[in-house]
């Protein structure tokens, strides 16, 4: 982690120095200005955590580096000091945007716990800014269609309970992001959001993954370790593709939300938690339940709520408001110029039948944005970004080489085509081979198939 950087600014050569001495056995890296007109070169020329300003300076005094600072760098907190000052000085200096104002001579402990707060402050304002634009960004619920008004109704509704929530719906119409808004709209969100990907885990390591474990507990168990449950205590867990759960663990997990409590692999002590559970399936629940698939009861434990969410077919008119969001998303996220796109654009994502949902439609639109520079973007560059235009990904086999080469090159092109087709869900594309899960996991394994990149 990089050292926070320090401007300081004063005419007095020996406060220069003794604080940059102070400031660097603190582990910051200390930057100096003999001059306000100096420090204003110095913010131009490279980039500081926090400001350190005598007021009383000649040329230019340290309320009109304030003022001057603020506007280069409005989101660096500013320290002032001065030994003349007067109480009406610092009640202006707080009032033109100053974090502080500190007296000379200055007492370095305090000096040090002002400069320390000033950053822990900088850093929570820069963290939350982050977090409003990754909801705006990444979790909004973007549309006008009753479908969707219904379940933006749904979450309003349940979120400030503590019910568990099922949510149902296709690979990519956004469980996660119900599941996200559901807790970011309870009182647990200033907590922790766990998430675990049920299908993703092999199931040798779903209780560990959810439970933890202890040191020594198994092979390769080199240090304890806590599990889902712990990371999310006090907050929301979400157990996406929760109808993957090997039966096994289905139980325990129902012992688990019965009596509040846990024990890690290879422990005996019950741990006790405190966990609201947001679950997901793109499975037909039903099926599973008279298949006997999935636990009844278990069902009835995690759908309290059931929150279905429609696929994108279903509500084609909200195409046009998601493309301009993601459009206008990435060209946020990647710092580029915003571009729109014309109404025939617009048009012709409205009659995709996207099946693989709203995911489909956000990699569509930031890959035309990426392939194409005109602004608005125009049918054609939508044409080029849609997956039939783009080139099939097989892998060709060899046309030399031993038999067990070939075969090899052969069932890495068939499992890399059945992880494509199943959107990576590990568990459908091994159904769809007539394999384990486990058994495809050592498949891909042995081909040296990175899962997660064959979506």
């Amino acid at each position: 982690m990089p050292k926070p950087r320090i401007l300081i600014v004063d005419d007095d050569q020996g406060t220069l120095a003794s604080l940059s001495r102070a400031f660097a056995l603190e582990g910051y890296t200390a930057l100096t200005a003999p001059s306000a007109a100096r420090a204003l070169e110095k913010l131009e020329e490279e980039d500081v955590d926090a400001i350190l300003s005598d007021v009383v300076m000649p040329e230019m005094d340290g309320l009109e580096f304030l003022a001057r600072a603020r506007a280069k760098a409005p989101d660096v907190p500013i320290i002032l000091m001065s030994g003349q000052a007067s109480v009406e000085t610092a009640v202006k200096a707080t009032r033109m945007g100053a974090l502080d104002f500190v007296e000379k001579p200055v007492g370095l402990d305090r000096l040090l716990l002002t400069l320390r707060n000033a950053l822990r402050l900088d850093r929570l304002q820069r963290e939350n800014r982050e977090l409003q634009t990754y909801w705006r960004d990444e979790l909004a619920l973007i549309g006008d269609t009753p479908a969707l008004r219904s379940l933006r109704a749904l979450v309003e509704r349940a979120a400030p309970s503590d019910v568990p929530i099922l949510i149902l719906g296709e690979n990519g119409t956004g469980k996660e992001l119900v599941a996200r808004a559901v807790h970011d709209l309870s009182p647990r969100s200033g907590q922790p959001f766990v998430k675990m990907n049920c299908a993703a885990v092999p199931a040798e390591l779903v209780e560990s993954e959810l439970f933890g474990h202890e040191k020594g507990a198994f092979s390769g168990a080199v240090s304890q370790r806590r599990g889902r449950f712990e990371q999310a205590d006090g907050g929301t867990l979400f157990l996406d593709e929760i109808g993957d759960m090997p039966p096994a663990m289905q139980a325990k997990l129902l012992r688990v939300l019965q009596d509040g409590e846990i024990t890690r692999v290879g422990g005996t002590g019950e741990i006790k938690v405190d966990v609201r559970l947001i679950s997901a399936t793109n499975q037909d629940i039903d099926a599973l339940l008279r298949e006997g698939r999935f636990r009844q009861d278990l069902y009835y434990r995690i759908s309290t709520v059931a929150a279905k969410v429609p696929p994108l077919r279903d509500r084609a008119a909200d195409v046009p408001a998601l493309a301009e969001h993601f459009a206008q998303a990435a060209s946020r996220r990647n710092h580029w110029k915003p571009r729109s796109l014309t109404r025939e654009a617009v048009d012709l994502l409205a009659g995709q039948p996207w099946k693989g949902n709203v995911r489909e439609l956000r990699n569509v639109v930031e890959r035309a944005l990426i392939l194409s520079a005109s602004d608005p973007l125009d049918a054609a560059d939508i044409r080029a970004a849609l997956p039939a235009a783009a080139e099939p990904r097989a892998e060709a086999v060899p046309a030399e080489g031993t038999l067990r080469d070939l075969s090899e090159a052969y069932e890495r092109q068939v499992i890399r085509e059945r992880l494509r087709q199943s959107s990576g869900h590990v568990t459908n594309a091994a159904r769809s081979l007539g394999l384990e899960r486990s058994h495809l996991y050592k498949k891909c394994k042995q081909l040296g198939i990175d899962m997660r990149e064959e979506t």
